[in-house]
């Protein structure tokens, strides 16, 4: 697989962007955040994205002039319309409102609805920590749903993220717990298929329902389906995540599928907390520590991994090394540009 520094593609994805019209600013977020997916280790939510977006733009379902709009304005609570804009923009937007209103009244609950994809929903939990606030996110996905209900026939459920932010005083990175509620997320599956790669056993079934590894089942008809993580657990929380995510924040869920577009809608649920503000204020930081040092010695070779540090890692490792991008998304970048894949 070919192998870029991080800022080439930055510089390759806002030049692609601003190929078909759009502003050289939202460009830029976009590519920036699309790369930082990719440092992070999280490729399945990278630069592999942009042809989609560009699809989706020319189909009119991304509409990536778009800002988030204040619908609502409650003191501590807040309502935003993503109006099919970037998710890297719109995104971004909520969040600094919502930021400046938990710091004011100590909390503020951010609906968002109807953004284009939102990108890896943990960029949202950093942007919070970075501002001393804890965050929790319930995000949903309007496309199709590929994603199989616990005891189901028939997917019915995006993969739907959760995801926790906590800021650790002293740390090189914050806490942020983020995850699909599907086994794995379903552009995983797109990369392992551009790759030539199986997937692990456990994670997707055929049209029939019988376990599968062949990623085609999530990128060809007769699709089959990616299963919930945890049995009842994950799929009980994919639809907490579409009903607070979307049902409350007047967006789209499942029930409403997408099938036949290359948008990919997501709206979601953000509670953030200041925690000075909380009764623990005077021993929170240390409390954290001790916790987080306590959870590690688990283990006599320091080498346990909590959340966020895999991507701290990762991050470190690929800007030192690079980001490899595989031979398929790779072809169908360069395309965009009208060069050789080989370039």
């Amino acid at each position: 697989m070919p192998i870029f520094q991080h800022q080439f593609l930055r510089k390759f994805l806002t030049a692609r962007l601003t190929d078909i019209q759009v502003d050289h600013d939202i460009a830029t977020q976009v590519a920036d955040n699309l790369v930082e997916a990719c440092l992070k280790g999280h490729d399945s939510h990278g630069v592999s994205m942009l042809p989609r977006y560009i699809a989706a733009i020319r189909e009119g379902g991304l509409h990536p002039h778009a800002d988030a709009v204040l619908t609502l304005d409650a003191g501590a609570l807040l309502s935003f319309d993503g109006g099919q804009g970037f998710g890297q923009v719109v995104g971004r937007q909520a969040m600094a409102q919502g930021i400046e209103r938990a710091k004011q009244y100590g909390v503020a609950v951010v609906g968002l609805a109807n953004a284009h994809h939102l990108g890896r929903i943990g960029a949202w939990a950093e942007q919070a920590a970075k501002a001393g606030l804890v965050s929790i996110h319930f995000a949903n996905v309007n496309s199709r749903s590929p994603v199989m209900p616990w005891q189901g026939q028939k997917p019915r459920l995006g993969t739907n993220p959760f995801c926790v932010g906590i800021p650790v005083d002293g740390a090189s990175h914050p806490l942020v717990l983020d995850f699909a509620t599907s086994i794995i997320a379903g552009n995983k599956a797109r990369i392992a298929w551009n790759a030539g790669q199986e997937l692990a056993p456990g994670c997707i079934v055929d049209d029939q329902g019988r376990p599968a590894v062949d990623p085609r089942w999530l990128m060809e008809e007769p699709f089959g389906a990616l299963l919930p993580f945890g049995k009842h657990k994950g799929s009980g929380l994919s639809v907490v995540c579409s009903l607070l995510g979307a049902a409350l924040t007047g967006g789209l869920t499942e029930r409403h599928d997408n099938r036949d577009t290359q948008r990919i809608l997501n709206s979601m649920l953000s509670i953030l907390i200041d925690p000075h503000k909380l009764g623990g204020a005077a021993n929170y930081q240390q409390e954290i520590a001790e916790l987080l040092d306590w959870v590690r010695s688990s283990r006599d070779d320091a080498s346990l991994l909590l959340p966020g540090d895999a991507e701290h890692e990762k991050y470190q490792q690929r800007l030192a090394l690079g980001i490899e991008v595989d031979d398929t998304s790779w072809r169908q970048l360069a395309a965009l540009a009208d060069i050789p894949a080989g370039h």
